[in-house]
């Protein structure tokens, strides 16, 4: 005769409840799955957990630096209140767009506009779940990118470097011509053609 297994018998679980374990390393910790040794158990049934002493190691969380705790909890604490979330939000929002507003005019001139850019991402992740996935993925991809480069020979390197630079005076050079009316081009070859 068959029958099935109901899920609250501790046989037909072979380890911690994965609720417990996802939310465990959803918070960065650790899980060891490991069952530790008891006196009594046998050698036949040290595989399977006795019905309630199943134990879930897990491992300390990474302490975050005292700043970010205190950012975090007063977060919490704005979050709390119905007036103070809408208030974070709104401000987040407005913040977040002229840091990426500031960051996108500053793309063709020369100056951190990029990095601007994805600081005000950063700055709309903190309550908005759009973009902290857009910067997971733009995170992600740097960092592929960079251990690409990385593995790459020197000469390859020097080329991937040399294409940067060239792309990177392109920009500058066609921002300042149109933005500002100011060729580089032109006033270097002036130049050389007094000398």
């Amino acid at each position: 005769m068959l029958t099935n297994r109901s899920s609250v018998d501790p046989a037909a679980v072979p380890g911690p409840p994965n609720v417990a374990v996802r939310s465990a390393e959803k918070r960065g910790c650790e899980v060891s799955m490991e069952q530790p040794d008891r006196p009594g158990r046998t050698p036949s049934d040290a595989g399977r957990p006795s019905p309630g002493h199943g134990v879930l190691v897990v491992a300390d969380r990474p302490r975050r630096p005292r700043w970010r705790q205190r950012i975090s909890t007063t977060l919490d604490l704005i979050r709390a209140n119905p007036t103070g979330r809408i208030t974070l939000k709104v401000v987040i929002a407005i913040v977040g767009a002229l840091v990426v507003t500031l960051g996108i005019a500053l793309i063709p001139l020369p100056g951190p506009g990029w990095l601007l850019v994805i600081a005000g991402l950063g700055i709309w992740a903190v309550e908005y779940h759009w973009a902290r996935r857009l910067l997971d993925f733009t995170r992600r991809h740097v960092y592929a990118w960079t251990n690409w480069a990385k593995r790459q020979s020197l000469p390859l390197r020097f080329v991937l470097g040399s294409v940067g630079l060239l792309f990177v005076g392109t920009v500058v050079w066609l921002s300042l011509k149109y933005s500002f009316d100011i060729d580089l081009v032109a006033i270097a070859l002036d130049y050389l053609g007094a000398r």
